[in-house]
């Protein structure tokens, strides 16, 4: 992760002793549009590099939330995202995840940039659920249901466009003034688009949920096991969007078995009611690797919940445009 013949201190614009260089959330995007977020995502996974190896995130109580401290090392490069999370801010017109990125050299742990952290996980999350959607997804897919009508909802239509071609994307949500905004969006991007219900999964091809629910958000016994569901909105053993009907009949894939364990309520409480069995779980590095492959005679469910490493990966090709 490292241009050839340069070192982290060169490639950024200030040295050991100096203010590292912020970089906006414009400046992020530019640098790291959607597909490249993707590309470098699976070109990491493809390098060797394990999710297993990431440390673990720290989730601390603070307020009215709660504070997630994200850390990675790969190669040359060391970051941590400070991220905090509280459920009230929505209502005070706030967002309710806010997050700054510390990203350093792994020699001398100096800083050299500091990034708009909320940006980042708004480009790696649905960068990450597109590797594995490419892997998982029908390749002839065509039409793509989404729950959710926030940031991450719109990122991940965009995402998706990028991999495959719908010809049908229905939106689903609480609030019809925000589902026609997601349409409207949809509709920018060349996507035939509209609003829909739960009752679409039913002849999706694709499936994606980006929201904060505590519990499933459609009946799992309707996927067809033709269908590729994606499932990011939760990081916290007690809330789901999933049902075990589907994460029992499904083939599973995470980013980490481990992580997935601590952190997905989806295939916690699945192997909990004994619906889903831990060692069936997939790493989704063995399936870009080739080491498993893609069950298509069930559907296939990626469920992630957001690694440091995914922030890290990104950061650096803010600040290196040869990564």
């Amino acid at each position: 992760m490292t241009t050839e013949g340069s070192t982290p201190q060169e490639q950024c614009s200030t040295g050991i002793q100096g203010a590292p260089a912020w970089y906006t959330e414009e400046q992020i995007v530019r640098a790291v549009p959607a597909e490249r977020a993707r590309r470098l995502l699976e070109a990491t996974l493809r390098s060797g590099f394990r999710p297993e190896d990431d440390p673990a995130r720290s989730n601390v109580p603070a307020g009215e939330g709660h504070l997630l401290l994200m850390p990675s090392v790969i190669g040359d490069w060391a970051g941590i995202k400070v991220a905090s999370v509280s459920p009230g801010n929505p209502e005070r017109d706030l967002p309710r995840i806010q997050a700054t990125y510390m990203l350093m050299d792994s020699a001398t742990l100096s800083r050299r940039a500091l990034l708009e952290g909320n940006v980042l996980t708004t480009l790696r999350t649905p960068a990450i659920s597109a590797v594995a959607t490419d892997y998982l997804a029908p390749k002839e897919a065509t039409k793509l249901v989404v729950f959710g009508t926030g940031p991450q909802a719109l990122a991940h239509i965009a995402a998706f466009a990028e991999i495959r071609s719908f010809t049908e994307v229905v939106v689903c949500g609480r609030t019809p003034r925000k589902v026609d905004a997601a349409v409207d969006y949809a509709r920018t991007l060349g996507l035939a688009a509209r609003s829909g219900d739960a009752s679409e999964v039913r002849d999706a091809d694709v499936v994606v949920c980006t929201t904060s629910a505590a519990e499933p958000l459609f009946d799992g016994a309707l996927v067809p096991d033709t269908a590729c569901v994606v499932a990011m909105g939760s990081h916290e053993p007690r809330f789901r969007e999933l049902d075990s009907a589907l994460m029992g009949r499904a083939q599973v894939v995470v980013e980490d078995r481990a992580t997935a364990m601590r952190e997905a309520g989806d295939v916690i409480q699945a192997v909990a009611d004994s619906s889903l069995h831990e060692d069936s779980l997939v790493d989704l590095a063995d399936v870009v690797t080739g080491a498993v492959a893609p069950d298509e005679t069930r559907p296939r469910v990626f469920k992630c919940v957001g690694m440091s490493w995914q922030d890290l990966v990104v950061a650096v090709g803010v600040v290196d445009p040869n990564a």
